[in-house]
Parts: structure tokens; sequence; C-alpha cells
């Protein structure tokens, strides 16, 4: 059991990309008519270092960049089930049609590759995770993020993302509604302490019933539409994992 602050919240998504339109959002959710190749413009780089980004990295730094001062050192923590699908189903056809892989390509596709990017773009010089869970990636990322928290370090950054996956995917990847980040900024919950605009969150794990089923939408959105609306307490099972998210007084 942990107790964590949201300090701070950005997200974005196809036709998502202001706060009042997730606010709209988490009140009647639904998928955006199109996912296309809609994508954060991440002006805040120089051109040449956006043009390295694939579109999952663009919407990572996109949510994660607003919630980190300038100067500010932040554990980093990035979680997405299933990563550069578009990025490895082309080095894949490469590979199919005999062409030779780009070693650059190749790099950036391993799953702590955005991570990385973070680190040099931001000038980070702290810790950094990348994690691939199952449906469950959030609450993992989030239990990691707890254990980066001390004294000295009393906030942390999470991204979880995901990148709606080719086509060719289909038939195993049924979890990404559509492409999607969420960022949070997490600290420690103090209690008697109630900053505005923060809210404090329990989790707790309990033992699951080996259920599959997955709720209607992925955790870190269905947490988001929680915290944007009247924080109602979420239950999120997967397999033998259970966990429960409580809003605390």
């Amino acid at each position: 059991m942990i107790d964590l602050r949201i300090e701070q919240w950005h997200a974005w998504a196809p036709g998502l990309e202001i706060p009042e339109a997730w606010r709209d959002w988490a009140q009647q959710p639904y998928r955006p008519a199109t996912d296309g190749d809609a994508q954060p413009d991440c002006a805040f780089l120089p051109a040449m270092q956006r043009r390295r980004l694939s579109r999952l990295a663009r919407m990572t730094l996109h949510v994660a960049w607003p919630l980190c001062a300038d100067g500010e050192q932040l554990p980093f923590v990035f979680g997405s089930r299933h990563g550069e699908t578009t990025r490895t189903f082309a080095l894949l056809g490469d590979v199919a049609a005999g062409q030779p892989l780009s070693p650059t390509q190749f790099g950036l596709s391993v799953h702590n590759a955005i991570a990385g990017q973070w680190s040099i773009l931001r000038g980070q010089r702290g810790e950094s995770t990348a994690i691939a869970g199952e449906a469950d990636t959030f609450e993992h990322a989030m239990l990691e993020a707890a254990g980066l928290l001390t004294d000295a370090t009393p906030t942390a950054l999470v991204v979880v993302a995901e990148e709606r996956p080719p086509a060719a995917y289909d038939t195993w990847i049924d979890d990404v509604p559509f492409s999607y980040a969420v960022a949070l900024r997490v600290g420690r919950a103090i209690p008697g302490d109630r900053a505005p605009g923060r809210t404090d969150w329990r989790l707790q794990l309990t033992a699951g019933d080996g259920s599959r089923v997955a709720g209607d939408w992925p955790n870190a959105l269905d947490f988001l539409r929680s915290l944007l609306g009247p924080h109602t307490p979420l239950d999120h099972p997967w397999k033998k994992r259970r966990w429960i998210w409580q809003p605390l007084p």
C-alpha cells in the first residue's frame, strides 16, 4: 500500500490537446473519430532534434516537458506495454524484404530509447526507468515512481504512452483504443497538507481472481478520468493482481 500525491498532469491524444478537451472527455469518454498521423509538434525543440523523434517519442516529450521546470532534475519513469510498434514493424518489413537494417532506427526502437531521449534532450542526469508491463503497466509505473521518492527527491515524473499500432497487429493488440500519452508529476502524500490543485491517492495491491478482462479504457486513461472528475475509487484487476485506487480525504 502506497500513498501518492498527483501534483500536476498533462495529456495528449488526437483531438484531445488541451485540458478543457480532456475534462470534457472525462465526463463522456469516446474514441476520437480518427487516429491518423496526428502528433504533437514539439516546437520547444530545434528542428534537427525533432526530426529524430518517432510519433510515440513526440507524444511522450510533449506531455512531460511542461511538468519539469527549467534546470529541475526529476526521476523519470516511462511506461508502455507495446512501445515502438510502428518503428519495429518497419524494421521487420526491411528484414522480410532483405534490406539492411538502419542502426539508428534499431537503436531507437528499443524500449528505453525514449527515456534516453528525454534525458539527453532535457539535460536530465538522474535516474530513469522504462517499464513494459501488461494491461496494468500504469500501476507498475506508479509503483516504480513511489520507490524513487526520497527526502532528497520528493518528486518524480511518470509518463504512460501507447501508439495505435499498425493494422497487422490488430489480432494481438486490442488494448489501445487510440494513441495517447499521460504524464503525472508525482510526490509523496502529506497528511493534513491539502495544496490547491493537488490530490492524494492510495494504491493498494490485493490478490486477483485470474481474470484477463480489462476495463473499457486503459488504466492510465481510467485514472485520468477519475482525477478530472469526482475522484471516484478505481478497481483495476488483471490476472493475479487487483489494483485499488482510493482518493484520500
